[in-house]
């Protein structure tokens, strides 16, 4: 009953937003609310604010890894695939959103001028990237439009690196990709390419709920890229999956070397390990330092409740 509650009182929120202009970007204080399951620090405009050191990590964690996570945790529609990747690197950053929508004129023209009026400047496709900061990531629900739907050319990637230093995730399309692919570091997820310029399209909102494919995306997710897909991970889960994922890629890295040694048979290692192996994990851990992420006062606390 009190979730069937919380979707109600958002599809009000939402018709009340878009009939009455009240605002192009939810506040603070809608944002929380719709994500008061993190409980940790949060930006200015109300999104969850994961630390850099704990995105810095993520971009070592497999797809694999983040979505049998989530699926445990019961997220089924957290991820995505079937994207034209620019760039060489993983995308990982915090979700900044934007949903596109069909133009209607009468709705287009009431948006520019709440936009007007909250002192916004240039066209609405610019409006999601004045709010970006360092380590976020623009996150837009284009509805799949490629041909008169490139959301960016090369001068608003450029805008994009320049406030964020990372990339974006594009429900549409790019153009200019010869100039975007310029830009060092630069990692962008879109749905094709294409040379036409962005028309037919309006910008409705700003870090409000969006959908991208079949993944539904909240401002302040944490965002993974990687050849897959891309897979959106609520800020609440983000620490313990990351070392969840950590202590797996350490366990699997022990297994093969182990194995190559001759030391225990496959039989032993992918079956549950009995107390033998585990004693030789925790005192090669221990050995090799350099190779845990996670500090050793971390894992070991990790280790605490950690099943087998």
């Amino acid at each position: 009953m009190k979730k069937r509650n919380l979707l109600i009182a958002a599809a009000i929120i939402l018709c009340f937003n878009v009939s009455n202009a009240q605002q192009i970007q939810w506040t603070a204080e809608q944002i929380k609310t719709f994500t008061s399951d993190y409980q940790g620090a949060r930006s200015n405009d109300g999104r969850p604010h994961v630390s850099d050191a704990l995105i810095k990590r993520l971009a070592n964690v497999s797809t694999e890894e983040a979505w049998g996570y989530l699926r445990n945790k019961g997220y089924h529609n957290q991820f995505e695939a079937g994207w034209t990747i620019i760039g060489d690197k993983p995308l990982v950053g915090r979700v900044v959103t934007a949903q596109y929508m069909p133009s209607r004129p009468d709705m287009d023209n009431k948006i520019k001028e709440k936009g007007k009026a909250e002192g916004r400047s240039g066209s609405p496709n610019s409006w999601p990237i004045d709010v970006l900061s360092n380590g976020d990531v623009y996150v837009a629900d284009g509805f799949g439009k490629i041909i008169d739907g490139t959301l960016i050319g090369d001068n608003l990637a450029n805008a994009i690196y320049a406030k964020s230093g990372t990339g974006v995730v594009f429900d549409a399309g790019a153009r200019d990709i010869e100039g975007i692919s310029k830009i060092d570091g630069f990692v962008g997820f879109v749905r094709g390419l294409d040379p036409s310029y962005i028309q037919g399209m309006m910008m409705t909102c700003i870090n409000c709920p969006i959908r991208i494919g079949r993944a539904t995306v909240m401002p302040g997710d944490l965002v993974l890229g990687k050849q897959e897909g891309v897979i959106f991970i609520p800020a609440q889960f983000a620490e313990e999956l990351i070392m969840n994922a950590e202590f797996t890629a350490l366990r699997d890295e022990f297994g093969i070397t182990r194995l190559k040694e001759g030391k225990y048979t496959p039989g032993e290692i992918d079956m549950r390990w009995n107390d033998t192996i585990k004693k030789d994990f925790l005192n090669w851990v221990k050995e090799n330092p350099q190779k845990l992420q996670m500090t050793p006062a971390e894992f070991d606390e990790y280790m605490k409740e950690r099943n087998w």
